[in-house]
């Protein structure tokens, strides 16, 4: 089984946002624990894969060891890491992307 963590910033805001219907989004992201080849590929920097998973209008990003993903099977997957860093609605999707892109980019310049 995979490990989900999600941010301590990003828990606050579906929190604020969402109210009573975060504990919802909180069981779809922890569904990956189960399922983690669950979500849409959006990019790839690296061996880190950027997804997303959706609730009604709303995105969340996640990125994971995108080798490990692809190649073993669900239930080899126990040590994978699934990291929820961001939300957006559908108005700052690209925003979001490219700024985690650029995060990414910028962690990996200085490995």
């Amino acid at each position: 089984m995979a490990k989900v963590v999600i941010t301590e910033t990003l828990e606050k805001e579906i929190n604020k946002k969402f109210k009573k219907e975060s504990i919802k989004i909180f069981e779809l992201l922890l569904s990956l624990e189960k399922n983690p080849k669950k979500g849409k590929f959006l990019n790839q920097l690296g061996d880190i894969v950027l997804k997303e998973i959706k609730y009604k209008s709303f995105r969340f990003y996640f990125i994971t060891n995108g080798f490990k993903l692809k190649f073993l099977k669900i239930e080899e997957l126990s040590d994978l890491l699934i990291k929820f860093v961001r939300m957006s609605d559908k108005d700052s999707q690209q925003e979001v992307i490219e700024d985690i892109k650029r995060v990414l980019r910028t962690i990996g310049d200085g490995l």
